[in-house]
């Protein structure tokens, strides 16, 4: 006789775990771009507990710098200007976050791959820092290596929860589904605000104030050789016309520096040395205490692009080179000057350029006040008619001669030329590009340049009319630019409006249409207006 057995109800019987990884490749990726998140962060917050340092992102960028400059450096002008750096920095970690996704998808079923992948990061990260000459060691290994075990412990602590989950689920005490899943991405979000947080708290921490404090202690001296104010005539008043004097915080900034360094002067000194007679090095007090010569000088970029805004013109107060040079002494075959930078920047120029009597000086002042940190604080070059490339290095720390063919500075080796001096270049300001005016008197304005040389005729064109000559702004010296102006009788229409300067020289600007690489721009700026 057969014997009949009950069947437990279906709520009671166990259901079979479900095949496959517990997650999948969705939540791997996700899980992977919160650790990576979570592991920069943490290096973030690591580094700037330390000081006023770089980061390892930072650091990365630098590596990246120095490897592409050549190739990406008026791409990325172009594209972003002055925020070229911020672009970067964007860009290195949003590529983090997508190999973060990559790695965290292939750990869904290989372990090992997230493990590698983390300890990857941190290696090119301690890597790129020890390679930075303003990082520390110790900073450096202890950022890489606790990054690297949040990165490993984030995403394996958030791929446990799905698992943990799915356990849950194959038991007799069930679990929702849903609320295991739920439970990953909360978990996911608020990791990813967390690092965001650590991010910001570790860049707001690395802030130093002692460049402020020094600049607050320091008095300039009264110059010897003071320049005259502003000149106010005869030129109109033109909204838009850019200032005779470029405000400080409106002047252009490019350098190779990813994270802005923060000289403490109580350590810092300046040296010259290299083929002198005599080394010889100066404090910061001791410096200031010298800068009794002041100069306005335009300086250019040799990025700038015609009509371009990577120029400006400033009052430069320090200490004549020439001074500097006669304390050490030239030896002979001492042809270049070299500027070193505490970033390990160079750039280099004939030595016969700082002697042959134009503006070059070691500058500790702009615009009345002592160097701000981005323009290179606690003093940098200044040399009237070179490129900022070949001549202007910032955050100085030492001078030396070199014979002229044995060194090439930073920018060389990378594809630009050697000698820079700025090339005649003039600009439309008013009006501007692709604007609609109205029929009747309206202003073309701008500014012209050629530092060193000076400026002595601009003229402007309206379509294919003959040209003619703009009223030139006073100056004080011909190491600055010039402003000018023309009073125009528009007509409805679209016009073609350009201008061309002239040098003291009698040299006209050209109107050949070169790139900036690799000594400088040329040719003529033209807009189109409409006027209505």
């Amino acid at each position: 006789m057969a014997v009949a057995t009950e069947r437990p109800p279906d709520s009671a019987e166990p259901s079979p775990p479900p095949a496959g990884p517990a997650a999948t490749a969705t939540d791997g990726a996700i899980a992977g771009v919160v650790a990576a998140g979570v592991a920069l962060a943490v290096s973030e917050l690591v580094c700037g507990i330390a000081g006023s340092g770089p980061s390892l992102i930072s650091s990365v960028g630098t590596q990246f710098i120095d490897r592409f400059a050549a190739s990406l450096k008026d791409l990325a002008i172009e594209l972003f200007g002055t925020n070229d750096k911020a672009a970067l920095v964007t860009g290195i970690v949003i590529v983090c976050l997508a190999v973060g996704a990559v790695v965290g998808k292939a750990s869904v079923r290989r372990w090992w791959i997230g493990v590698a992948g983390f300890v990857v990061f941190g290696a090119v990260g301690l890597w790129s820092y020890l390679e930075n000459p303003l990082g520390s060691t110790a900073t450096g290994i202890f950022a890489a290596l606790l990054s690297t075990v949040a990165g490993i412990g984030t995403l394996f602590g958030l791929l446990w929860l799905l698992r943990a989950g799915r356990l849950a689920r194959s038991s007799t005490t069930a679990v929702d589904g849903a609320s295991s899943r739920r439970l990953f991405l909360i978990s996911a979000g608020s990791l990813a605000v967390l690092a965001g947080g650590a991010a910001v708290l570790g860049r707001r921490l690395g802030r130093s104030d002692v460049v402020q404090s020094a600049r607050e202690d320091a008095v300039l001296p009264q110059p010897s050789t003071a320049v005259p104010p502003a000149p106010t005539g005869p030129m109109p008043d033109v909204p838009g016309l850019s200032p005779y004097i470029t405000p400080s915080a409106d002047f252009y900034r490019i350098d190779t520096a990813l994270v802005v360094p923060q000289v403490d002067v109580a350590a810092w000194k300046l040296t010259m040395n290299g083929l002198v007679e005599n080394e010889v090095s100066f404090t910061y007090d001791e410096l200031v205490a010298m800068a009794d010569f002041e100069e306005t000088v335009t300086m250019q970029c040799v990025s700038n692009e015609v009509g371009g805004n990577l120029v400006g013109n400033a009052t430069w107060q320090g200490v004549q080179l020439k001074t500097l040079l006669d304390r050490a002494g030239v030896k002979h075959g001492g042809t270049q000057i070299v500027g070193h930078s505490v970033d390990d920047f160079t750039a280099g120029f004939p030595t016969e350029i700082a002697l042959d009597g134009r503006t070059a000086m070691v500058a500790v002042a702009m615009n009345g006040e002592p160097l701000s940190a981005i323009h290179g604080f606690p003093a940098r070059l200044v040399v009237a008619g070179l490129y900022g490339y070949v001549s202007a290095t910032k955050w100085l720390d030492s001078i030396y001669l070199v014979p002229w063919e044995e060194f090439d500075g930073y920018w060389v080796p990378r594809g630009w030329s050697k000698e820079g001096p700025i090339k005649i270049a003039s600009r439309i300001d008013v009006p501007r590009s692709g604007a609609t005016v109205d029929a009747g008197q309206q202003a073309i304005a701008g500014v012209a340049w050629q530092p060193d040389v000076g400026i002595s005729k601009v003229e402007v064109q309206v379509d294919d009319a003959p040209w003619q000559p703009a009223q030139l702004g006073d100056v004080t010296s011909d190491n600055t630019w010039v402003q000018w102006y023309v009073p125009w009788a528009a007509t409805s229409g679209e016009h073609k409006v350009r201008v061309r300067a002239t040098n003291t020289r009698g040299e006209v600007q050209t109107d050949q249409r070169a790139a900036p690489a690799p000594d400088g721009a040329t040719g003529w700026h033209t807009r189109t207006v409409r006027v209505r």
